[in-house]
């Protein structure tokens, strides 16, 4: 009864539709032009071409019923969560649509609507307020930064949300467990509390990132119902979250190793010192010196002030969820389980990544402050929609919100030339190596030389999984920024790649199973040994290894 009360408003509210229908326009937007054949052959934009790439990879492996790291093969997949690409694997052997289709052009369009409709009927459900709801939407779809580039602050902001499906996919997942959270406080029974447990517990495998907040928000919200209601649901569904997240996730880490480094205010110190980023040298330099020098008195204040610039410079309009923080904590009578849920949220999203770095790849950690964000975005929809009368102040927030949204989609998702691309001659040497039997690939890794002018074709975009995921098949070595991230030890495995190709030995292949042999580009005249050719072009030869 309480989802058919909120399906009922949403419907009956055109504002609300309005909403969802612009948002999933948006957000869709920098997923949906990617993956299509163009005159110059598959199309990438924004960070697609190494990401979504990425993602096509570890789908496609196990769309085949492998486990094996389709970038590193022969190692089982370890470190990551597989829950999204399970997924869309799953809906690929089920449908037969291609992943391609999937990912590019159907999943965002579904996630987008679905994430909006949610935020809609948890913020209903909650507050019973239906402007309290189409405020949240609109934060969810459209929050952004006060900046003219979308990660001037380090963050990404909501219009990009999709170009990270496991993160999209975990944010309809905790608003599917908040909406239980509320039913099961309204009336509890051990289904729901079940069903929570489920969801709450599963997110690890979607996004771990967001596991690991979930379980700290329901311990301090369960805490909460427990001392002044007297109510152990809440902390037994984090109890049980807890216990089914342990058991998805402890079987795929590695075993020894941390995945994190105390460095304290890295992102607020690179924040100042990058180009890509607020750029202000001079001042990095000043408070990096003040803080290894020990001149506290002028260290800490250049760190607040840095904080605050990076705080509300990521928060935007989305600062007006501190007033109603303020406001609840002023009316204790206001606070419940779901506040203490979302505040805490907040909080421990923005400490991680100001303390810690993920190992291999510092800036990933960022991605905890992306759900500091998203909670915020929906408590300033509260306060927006609960006590912002005026129209005139209401237009102002629009005006004030949207631009990063707007510039994110017309500098990076929407002009008409990607910055990423696989050549023509490329797809048909894939699909080509596509049709043979299973078999490890072996390709030239990638040395980092000039790219050229956009669209620049993956090889020498970055190190990337195009091979694999174009291929359908286990590549030697492959994208090394996700081997570093996943914790795989490739280094030397690249050397002896590199004295392969110095001086070829059959002896090579025969040692790592090797089956064939891609090479493209100025590569394509690599010497070779003990092979055969499969497919020769211009530009792409592929090899059989006899």
């Amino acid at each position: 009864m309480m989802l058919k009360e909120a399906l009922k408003q949403f419907w009956g509210d055109r504002r609300a539709v309005v909403v969802l229908i612009l948002g999933t326009m948006a957000w869709s937007a920098t997923m949906v032009k990617s993956g299509i054949e163009y005159g110059f052959g598959l199309g990438f934009w924004g960070a697609n071409g190494h990401d979504g790439v990425w993602h096509l990879a570890i789908i496609n492996s196990l769309a085949r019923g492998s486990i094996e790291m389709p970038v590193f093969a022969g190692e089982a997949l370890q470190n990551y969560h597989i829950g999204f690409d399970l997924a869309a694997a799953l809906i690929n052997r089920i449908s037969g649509i291609s992943t391609l289709t999937l990912y590019f052009q159907i999943i965002p369009v579904v996630l987008a609507s679905f994430t909006g409709l949610a935020t809609y009927t948890f913020v209903y459900l909650w507050k019973k307020s239906r402007s309290a709801a189409v405020w949240s939407m609109f934060f969810v779809y459209f929050g952004g930064g006060f900046g003219w580039r979308e990660s001037m602050y380090w963050s990404q902001q909501s219009i990009s949300s999709l170009i990270n499906p496991p993160f999209a996919m975990s944010l309809l997942v905790l608003l599917l467990g908040l909406i239980l959270i509320l039913r099961i406080k309204q009336k509890s029974n051990w289904i729901l509390i079940a069903a929570a447990i489920v969801l709450f517990g599963s997110i690890v495998q979607i996004k771990a990132y967001a596991g690991i907040l979930a379980i700290v928000g329901l311990g301090f919200a369960g805490l909460y119902e427990y001392l002044n209601r007297k109510k152990k649901d809440v902390l037994i569904v984090c109890g049980g979250a807890f216990v089914v997240a342990l058991v998805l996730l402890v079987p795929a880490l590695k075993e020894s190793g941390s995945f994190f480094e105390f460095k304290p205010f890295w992102f607020l110190e690179t924040m100042m010192q990058f180009s890509d980023r607020l750029n202000f040298p001079r001042f990095a330099e000043a408070m990096v010196n003040y803080k290894t020098g020990g001149i506290y008195y002028k260290a800490i204040p250049a760190y607040i002030l840095t904080f605050l610039i990076f705080w509300y410079g990521n928060m935007g309009t989305r600062f007006l969820a501190e007033l109603q923080a303020a406001r609840i904590l002023i009316r204790r009578k206001l606070m419940d389980a779901i506040y203490i849920f979302m505040i805490l949220t907040i909080l421990a999203g923005v400490i991680v990544p100001l303390l810690f770095v993920q190992k291999g790849t510092a800036w990933n950690t960022i991605q905890f402050f992306y759900y500091s964000l998203f909670f915020a975005g929906i408590m300033a929809g509260i306060f927006v929609g609960e006590h912002v009368k005026k129209g005139l102040w209401k237009l102002v927030i629009i005006i004030l919100t949207v631009p990063t949204a707007v510039a994110t989609l017309f500098n990076h998702y929407l002009p008409g030339r990607p910055p990423a691309m696989l050549p023509k001659g490329e797809m048909v040497a894939l699909r080509a190596l596509e049709k043979e039997p299973n078999g490890v690939v072996l390709t030239y890794p990638y040395d980092g030389t000039d790219k050229g002018e956009p669209p620049v074709p993956l090889y020498l975009y970055e190190s990337t999984a195009y091979v694999s995921a174009f291929s359908s098949k286990p590549v030697f070595l492959e994208d090394q920024v996700n081997l570093d991230i996943t914790g795989y030890d490739w280094r030397g495995r690249r050397e002896e790649v590199m004295q392969y190709f110095a001086n070829p030995s059959e002896e090579f292949l025969k040692n790592n199973n090797i089956s064939y042999v891609y090479l493209t580009g100025r590569n394509r005249h690599a010497k070779v040994a003990g092979v055969e050719a499969l497919y020769v072009s211009e530009d792409t030869v592929v090899y059989r290894v006899k």
